[in-house]
């Protein structure tokens, strides 16, 4: 019964551009779970950028996915936060709907990637919410153009902040970076499960990360992993500009080095846990993960009103 109405509707479309469109909107609002299909893209770059701005409200939440994801790993926040804020989720040049045609890759041009969202879509009142290497990109952006910036979120991030790796994980490092050019998808499946999984990780979401890691854009994949590996040298740099105070939501997998943050946190830090997910809480308890960002969204938007 769930698929005649479907066949009817696609026996209703008597043209390909028809059939065309209500495909693009079936898919949509199953990736997204919401009714309306507000998919656009801007260029940059002779790159285009997939985007999506649902809600409504003075504060805006732009929210940045990590290192070989894609925007619809934010599903449940969005559906969340649309009821009372604009919330905008685009795909980093090179995943998910965004163009891969960029010849030169890097964190600073995903910065400006972030920097054009918001200058393209007029957005003001900004809460940069980013995820691992998304939060990097936002501190780039926020210290680039922080007119429009409200405050600063990052998700499992930043817990070795501003400070070099040891010795041998150094090594590990290089090991992994010369490994990528020689076999691309297994070095980076394995780098998934070692680094950023744990054995407690829902198989569900082991297999879309590891399928995420295994058929990232190589050409970009490479170029980034080598810059990620150092970069705590603009950590150093750009943490002690930031303007804002640094909220880290931070899975305890991996402990938080306090001292560092303590150092080079211009603005001030807090720090939020989060126990029993791998580096991935938006997909493994959204629930908690909305709380935290919501306690931290509240604060901001108070502070936000005694400033005003």
């Amino acid at each position: 019964m769930a698929g005649r109405p479907l066949k009817n509707l696609f026996s209703a479309a008597t043209n390909t551009a028809g059939r065309l469109f209500i495909i693009a909107c079936f898919l949509c609002a199953l990736l997204f779970n919401h009714k309306t299909c507000k998919m656009k893209n801007i260029r940059r770059d002779n790159t285009d950028i997939s985007y999506r701005e649902t809600g409504s409200g003075e504060i805006t939440l732009l929210f940045v996915h990590g290192a070989y994801l894609d925007q619809t790993c934010w599903k449940d926040q969005v559906t969340f936060f649309e009821q009372n804020y604009k919330v905008v989720t685009f795909d980093l040049p090179g995943h998910g709907n965004s163009g891969k045609q960029r010849g030169d890759w890097s964190i600073r041009k995903f910065a400006e990637d972030v920097i054009a969202v918001i200058w393209e879509l007029n957005l003001s009142n900004v809460i940069l919410i980013g995820h691992s290497m998304g939060a990097t990109i936002n501190l780039m952006a926020a210290t680039l153009y922080p007119k429009p910036v409200l405050g600063f979120i990052a998700i499992d991030m930043f817990k070795n902040a501003a400070s070099p790796l040891p010795d041998e994980y150094q090594r590990e490092a290089a090991h992994i970076a010369e490994k990528l050019t020689t076999d691309f998808a297994n070095t980076n499946e394995q780098y998934a499960r070692m680094a950023l999984l744990t054995e407690q990780t829902p198989a569900s979401v082991s297999e879309r990360v590891v399928q995420n890691y295994r058929n990232a854009h190589q050409a970009m994949a490479i170029a980034i992993t080598r810059e990620m590996f150092s970069m705590y040298r603009a950590e150093k740099e750009l943490l002690p500009k930031l303007r804002f105070k640094l909220y880290l939501i931070n899975v305890d997998y991996i402990p938080t080095r306090e001292g560092p943050l303590q150092q080079y946190a211009g603005s001030g830090y807090e720090v939020l846990h989060i126990k029993g997910t791998s580096h991935f809480p938006m997909l493994e308890n959204p629930s908690m993960l909305n709380k935290l960002l919501y306690e931290v969204i509240q604060e901001i938007s108070v502070n936000m009103m005694h400033e005003a």
